[in-house]
């Protein structure tokens, strides 16, 4: 982790652990040593349209791509 980061958790609370951050400040520097800052938040999203989590979504397109190249590759194979 950078020098000069800041990590927040969910709750708001400043941590040192990266995987717990949901939001923060990191500043490094580039290759001429001047300070560079980069903010990042992580927000859960409900996509109001979706019937389902978005997790499970995911998954199903995920599966609907595995099935569509596998009867691609048998299409080709026996074409």
């Amino acid at each position: 982790m950078p020098d000069g980061a800041l990590l927040y958790d969910a709750e708001g609370q400043l941590t040192t652990d990266p995987a717990r951050a949901v939001k923060g400040e990191l500043v490094d520097h580039d290759d001429e040593g001047r300070p560079r800052r980069t903010w990042f938040l992580i927000e859960e999203v409900e996509i109001k349209w979706l019937p389902i989590s978005e997790s499970a979504f995911l998954l199903w397109v995920l599966a609907l791509f595995v099935c569509a190249w596998i009867v691609a590759a048998i299409v080709i194979r026996f074409a």
